[in-house]
């Protein structure tokens, strides 16, 4: 990764680590290789050990050293979605009859991976509430080789002490994931601070123009990595050489639309606060916020995601939802347009009637990059 060893700065990382010109025409931009195969120098001559695209690509592997030189890892592998990643890694590293710790408040396609499609073959989970290390440590069982935390978590955006949750699962000789979806690498670097896999949705920030679906895996461990490429050859869910270029070309900007992300929020968190039809707010900037203090050790700064429960209930909820404008209704998150929605009945119902089951009367916020007076007045228009 040329240049990025001289200079360690994370936006000279986004734009150079894992794409150094062309050597044979200067292009500064990595070609996107759309092949299936390549041409071997006789019986078993790779060049570059690349031989199908399935196992290896020129463009998803420069995506794969960018997101690990963003996330201060030293192996990222890319794959067609976030879920994909999810379930390579649990394919890797449990077996039946194993366990997992998941977050009290996971991400619905999180929660439904584990509650429909794991443990059809043999795989166990208890939630816990991932921000009360006392309550992850009394989830851990003999059997428990994860422990998975999000931080902030999807949509509550609880916080979790990365380092000593990271503490108590090696302790009990399980690995520490982290989903840094919500954080980003910009904001927040679980590896630095104990994690031993990152896992990310790179449909979201990193990708930040929501116009590719992509997921990631990031690891330092020599043969954790070794195990996620042997299982995400088996398995094929990579990315393609397309969705790994725009996938690459968000990355570059990552830092700077993350700041306009964080201005964007915390003026719309002022707002809100102000507003007697809110009932709460849920944002780690916020000094009410229990997570406050440690969001601030471990993030360098909030984000951009804003949840709040609305004090009439869940049909004021549904009439801010459906009456915003500019706050595109729809799913997903991080990109540069805003978007609003209602979790209950959107990303998590598959969590409705389970212990994971979200206030019906909340309403989540990915804050965009457009001029915040005109969000801030669409959000005025939708409370009416």
């Amino acid at each position: 990764m040329p240049m990025t060893k001289d200079f360690p700065g994370f936006s000279t990382r986004a734009i150079h680590a894992g794409q150094e010109a062309d050597p044979r025409t200067g292009a500064v931009v990595p070609p996107i290789y759309a092949t299936s195969t390549y041409k071997q120098d006789g019986v078993g001559g790779m060049r570059e050990g690349y031989e199908y695209s399935r196992t290896k690509n020129p463009t998803r592997r420069a995506l794969e050293e960018c997101l690990a030189a963003l996330e201060e890892g030293r192996h990222g592998f890319a794959f067609a979605s976030g879920m994909a990643a999810e379930d390579t890694l649990l394919r890797t590293v449990c077996q039946p009859g194993d366990h997992v710790v998941i977050p009290g408040d996971a991400y619905g396609g999180t929660f439904r991976l584990f509650d429909k499609v794991a443990t059809r073959w043999g795989l166990n989970y208890t939630p816990a509430k991932s921000s009360d290390v006392d309550g992850v440590l009394a989830a851990i069982t003999p059997n428990t080789k994860i422990v998975w935390v999000e931080t902030p978590t999807n949509p509550l955006l609880n916080i979790t002490d990365i380092a000593a949750v990271a503490a108590v699962a090696h302790q009990a000789g399980a690995i520490l994931v982290v989903d840094n979806t919500f954080a980003s690498p910009y904001l927040q670097q679980p590896l630095v601070l104990g994690a031993d896999v990152v896992v990310h949705s790179t449909t979201k920030y990193v990708g930040g123009h929501s116009d590719v679906v992509g997921g990631a895996l990031v690891v330092n461990d020599d043969v954790l990595a070794e195990g996620l490429a042997f299982h995400s050859n088996s398995m094929g869910a990579i990315s393609g050489p397309f969705d790994a270029w725009l996938t690459l070309r968000g990355a570059k900007t990552l830092g700077v639309r993350m700041d306009r992300h964080c201005d964007n929020a915390e003026k719309i968190v002022g707002w809100l606060g102000q507003r007697e039809e809110v009932a709460e707010i849920f944002y780690p900037g916020l000094e009410t916020h229990p997570g406050h203090d440690i969001a601030v050790k471990q993030m360098r700064r909030f984000g951009g995601m804003v949840s709040f429960r609305m004090a009439d209930g869940e049909d004021a909820a549904l009439r801010v939802c459906n009456s915003a404008e500019l706050f595109t209704l729809g799913e997903s998150l991080g990109g540069v347009e805003s978007l609003i929605e209602h979790p209950g009945r959107m990303t998590h119902a598959s969590a409705a009637g389970s212990p994971l089951e979200v206030p019906s009367d909340l309403v989540r916020l990915s804050v965009g990059i457009e001029d915040v007076e005109d969000l801030i007045a669409d959000l005025a228009r939708a409370f009416g």
